[in-house]
């Protein structure tokens, strides 16, 4: 209960009604505040107090002063004798509230084993959980000693059911293969499925730096955690932050910690561990091949540009002609293009500059192709079979049905050889050009016998695909990010449509919000259509790139900072000087109590509270300004060794926190 009252909250919640002070008839003394204050805390929390100091000073004070008797007897209450027995028999009678018996707390431990203990990890949540059903049932909850052991005891018999369940799902060769996976490598034939603890090692490994080498190393990862063959529905019918807790879990043990632990938990960590890393590594596979799709056109361009940068500084007098022309016309801005530009250099010349640029351009986007289909061949190519075998693409609209079927013609010629004869595609083949190829790539594919080249086309395939998959009009099966993007509506969508679309503010009518989108965006562009004419869209300009437009944005300059913020500092430095960042997280501990958030993903932890927030808030601060948790242990007075706080990292902080 908190301890600071307000006078407000006092009267409301500590004033004693008629039928209180009724109860209070034949009592005096001490026994009579310590009825009074026993009775309205039980009224408020639906528990007795463990001790005197639970009852907030201020609420004593009020009450003796209702009942007539001083503050100062509730110190000599009696705790441990008769009369405290009955006041607590006659205070549960008078809230038709009963002691909590063995069967009582049997049944709440199966309550929470079945209800909660899927749902919900934090074990303090769980116990005032226990308290809340108490106050439902009319139960007096047990001691808060007895709850952690019930709850302790409900988690343990939840999680024995929970590990039975799953290792019933899991057939004998898949568990072969989870053994195989954390086998000693010494131990461990170089054909086996499961890849010993070095594999393990890799499974909870991220992708490396972007590159085809990394792309193949997910796709050869992919599958080999496929080719245990877990179960698709293992985990349908738990909760993900479970499956998430066991998945932190496996991810901190050592092989040679799941070897000793108990068969059901062994399969069930290595099985939660291998589930989520298979979604989690399609995910990464696809989002690899996005970025590497960008990347091949991103090196392709800056090649060319190089090239064409060289090439116009080898071409005599053209930057002259230019600086000419600049300057004449920063000198007579008002003039006409005939009296100030003319005379720098003459209409001929003009024209043979305006072709020449025209011819760069084409001889531009004809070089990148050119670059691309060289770096694609030569060396990029490697990632179309693995990739293309071990991604499933799935998709809900008619409008890229052409890009799925250029998707499986690419399947069907996986295997022929790129030669001479097969550069290109058979001819009765029906080839999807349509929303595959764009125009400007047309000429490069599809040559003048009207055969389509096959190197050229898988290049618009890729590029098609990555764009279908940024707008999830293709989806994967098994990933999360790229799942199918109906799987992320609600599950009661289409029965109360109306009740989602008003939760988000949008329309059910899709002309509506079209409507009211292109209406937003019309008078968008029309303030910076106005803004560009009187200069006032603070360095946005409109340029040409390669001649296509481009919106160029100049970096802002450094702003002045404001003058309520610079007194505001100042007085901060004045009234308390320099303020370590430690104690800027110990006050926000304080305040919010955040590290209640961190759970340990071991099955118990006997650390008491007070020293593990401390230790939690020294590895934050070690992990957040990069000292690093040595540097954290030798340096201060918190008397916390190296070995116990890196304990506390490794159990405590994992990429769910």
């Amino acid at each position: 209960m908190r301890q600071e009252w307000e006078p407000e909250d006092l009267i409301e919640v500590w004033t004693l009604l008629e039928e209180d002070q009724e109860r209070l008839r034949n009592k005096s003394g001490a026994n009579r505040l310590g009825f009074a204050l026993l009775l309205k805390f039980f009224e408020v929390e639906a528990r007795f107090p463990e001790n005197a100091e639970e009852i907030p000073a201020p609420a004593v004070a009020y009450v003796a002063q209702q009942v007539k008797v001083p503050a100062e007897e509730w110190a000599v209450y009696d705790w441990a004798g008769r009369a405290i027995k009955r006041h607590r028999v006659e205070i549960r009678s008078a809230f038709g509230f009963r002691e909590c018996t063995e069967e009582d707390q049997a049944q709440l431990a199966e309550w929470l084993a079945v209800e909660l203990c899927g749902v919900e990890l934090s074990r303090d949540r769980l116990a005032e959980a226990v308290v809340a059903r108490c106050r439902k049932d009319r139960l007096e909850p047990p001691t808060p000693g007895r709850i952690a052991r019930l709850v302790g005891s409900a988690v343990n018999t939840f999680e024995e059911r929970f590990c039975a369940t799953t290792v019933g799902r899991l057939s004998a060769a898949t568990r072969s293969r989870l053994d195989d996976l954390i086998a000693e490598d010494a131990d461990t034939s170089e054909d086996s499925t499961g890849g010993g603890g070095t594999f393990f090692t890799e499974l909870k490994a991220d992708p490396g730096a972007l590159g085809l080498d990394s792309l193949l190393a997910e796709v050869n990862k992919l599958q080999r955690v496929r080719a245990l063959e877990l179960p698709p529905e293992l985990f349908g019918d738990v909760s993900e932050k479970l499956v998430a807790a066991w998945l932190a879990r496996a991810s901190k043990e050592y092989p040679s910690d799941l070897r000793a632990a108990g068969g059901p938990v062994r399969y069930t960590l290595l099985s939660a561990l291998c589930h989520v890393r298979e979604t989690e590594i399609t995910d990464s596979l696809v989002e690899l091949f996005i970025q590497l799709v960008q990347k091949i056109n991103t090196r392709a361009e800056k090649k060319v540009e190089g090239e064409f940068t060289k090439e116009m500084k080898r071409v005599r007098g053209k930057e002259g002609i230019l600086l000419r022309l600049a300057e004449a016309a920063v000198a007579e801005p008002g003039g006409t293009v005939r009296k100030v530009i003319y005379p720098v250099a003459g209409e001929s010349t003009l024209k043979a500059l305006a072709a020449e640029a025209a011819a760069n351009e084409a001889r531009y986007r004809a070089r990148v192709r050119t670059v691309l289909r060289s770096s694609y061949s030569n060396h990029w190519r490697r990632m179309l079979s693995p990739l293309l075998n071990a991604l499933e693409m799935k998709c809900n609209n008619t409008a890229y049905r052409p890009v799925m079927d250029a998707i499986d013609l690419l399947k069907r010629y996986l295997d022929q050889p790129i030669a001479k004869e097969g550069a290109f595609f058979d001819e009765a083949e029906k080839i999807p050009l349509g929303g595959v190829v764009r125009e400007e790539w047309r000429k490069a594919v599809v040559d003048e016998r009207g055969r389509v080249e096959r190197i050229p086309y898988e290049l618009c395939v890729l590029v098609a695909l990555r764009d279908a998959l940024r707008r999830r009009e293709i989806w994967v099966p098994g990933a999360n990010r790229w799942q199918n993007p109906e799987d992320d509506l609600p599950p009661d969508f289409e029965d109360n449509r109306d009740v989602h679309y008003d939760a988000i503010r949008q329309p059910q009518d899709p002309e509506a919000f079209i409507g009211a989108l292109q209406k937003r965006l019309r008078e968008a562009l029309t303030r910076f259509d106005t803004a560009l004419d009187l200069g006032t869209t603070g360095g946005v300009d409109i340029v040409k790139r390669h001649g296509e437009p481009w919106i160029k944005v100049s970096p802002l300059g450094k702003q002045e900072e404001p003058t309520s913020l610079v007194a505001l500092k100042a007085e901060i430095e004045r009234r308390w000087g320099t303020i370590d960042l430690i104690d800027i997280l110990k006050e926000a501990e304080f305040a919010t109590g955040f590290t209640s958030e961190f759970t340990s993903v071991a099955t118990r932890e006997a650390v008491p509270k007070a020293v593990l927030r401390r230790r939690l808030l020294l590895v934050l601060f070690a992990l957040g300004t990069n000292m690093g948790i040595k540097r954290v242990a030798v340096t201060g007075k918190h008397g916390e060794s190296e070995a116990v706080l890196r304990r506390v990292r490794h159990l405590f902080v994992n990429r769910a926190n």
